[in-house]
């Protein structure tokens, strides 16, 4: 097990390099200027200044330069200073992390608590009024997008019943039931889409499993349903389902971008977008990076989530 997590831990660098490279491109090649964005209207009265603060940035040498001097201040340790508040970037992004990791675990839980019941339902009775609204359910989830959907949310929550803030966001260990409150409808918004593929995934994982031998000769000896189906059909059902919710992380951060910005949450994503209107290239960088890891990471949890779900599976 730790031959296989290791070779997996080594196999993400070509992956981050890779990542990382054509972000950091991709960027510098847009339009923009980082040092016109905060010099203002003092580019027109002084391009000395103008050009003493790109070579002060670094910003008049060649991207592979930039790239490199990049990598080698992340190795360190060393992010670098945003170019918008003047702080270091390592200190600015953990003042983000919070209320992004809040905000995907809750929506993460409110998709489970959706998908699982409603995919088991729907798997036990095939072709009933149950299966026929979960199916149309999960179209719905999926059809709709996530800024959509909190608009209206907003309009119905907040606007018409007056029940749910707006928007807005308070720690929770300062106001316990406002923070729920007020991630409540970003939370929702941002798992309908992820409820919808993983309830389709795990009906057809458990239709296919209620299928086999095994589970015919445990309902042959006289198993209740409800014995048949938690003992010996979910648990390999899951397997599938188990691939679909780590893949289903890059949608939340990917979500969380926008919803953040919708509901005013200050977290990850209301920094990237900020950062990106500001030219602020080393966060955004460094949030790319985060970001990629993370996605990583969890692919790597999942495979690890394997083994456990099927001991036949061996991390070799």
């Amino acid at each position: 097990m730790l031959r296989y997590v290791s070779g997996r831990i080594v196999a993400m660098i070509p992956v981050l390099v890779i990542v990382t490279f054509l972000s950091y491109t991709l960027m510098m090649i847009l339009p923009g200027d980082p040092a016109q964005m905060m010099l203002g209207e003092q580019v027109a009265n002084d391009n000395s200044g103008y050009l003493a603060l790109r070579a002060q940035l670094g910003l008049d040498r060649p991207i592979p330069v930039q790239y490199a001097e990049w990598v080698w201040g992340v190795v360190r340790g060393d992010f670098g200073t945003s170019y918008k508040d003047k702080l270091p970037i390592g200190a600015e992004i953990g003042a983000h992390v919070f209320p992004t990791l809040e905000l995907a675990v809750v929506a993460l839980v409110i998709a489970l608590a959706i998908a699982l019941p409603a995919g088991i339902v729907s798997a036990l009775k095939p072709n009933t009024l149950a299966d026929i609204f979960g199916t149309l359910g999960a179209l719905t989830g999926v059809a709709f997008p996530h800024f959509f959907l909190g608009i209206l949310l907003i309009y119905a929550f907040a606007v018409v019943l007056h029940v749910l803030p707006p928007s807005g966001y308070v720690p929770p260990w300062e106001d316990p039931l406002g923070n729920l409150r007020l991630m409540l409808m970003p939370a929702l918004a941002l798992s309908t889409g992820i409820a919808a593929v993983i309830m389709r995934q795990v009906r057809s994982s458990l239709l296919e499993v209620l299928q086999n031998e095994y589970v015919v000769t445990a309902r042959a000896k006289g198993l209740t349903e409800t014995a048949v189906v938690s003992a010996h059909a979910l648990k390999n059902a899951l397997i599938p389902v188990a691939a679909v919710i780590g893949l289903q992380a890059g949608t939340l951060i990917g979500g969380a971008v926008v919803i953040e910005t919708i509901f005013s949450i200050p977290g990850m994503g209301r920094l990237i977008v900020d950062s990106m209107y500001f030219r602020d290239y080393p966060v955004v960088q460094a949030m790319l990076l985060l970001l990629a890891v993370t996605v990583l990471v969890t692919n790597l949890l999942t495979d690890l989530v394997y083994g456990y779900l099927d001991p036949r599976i061996r991390m070799a």
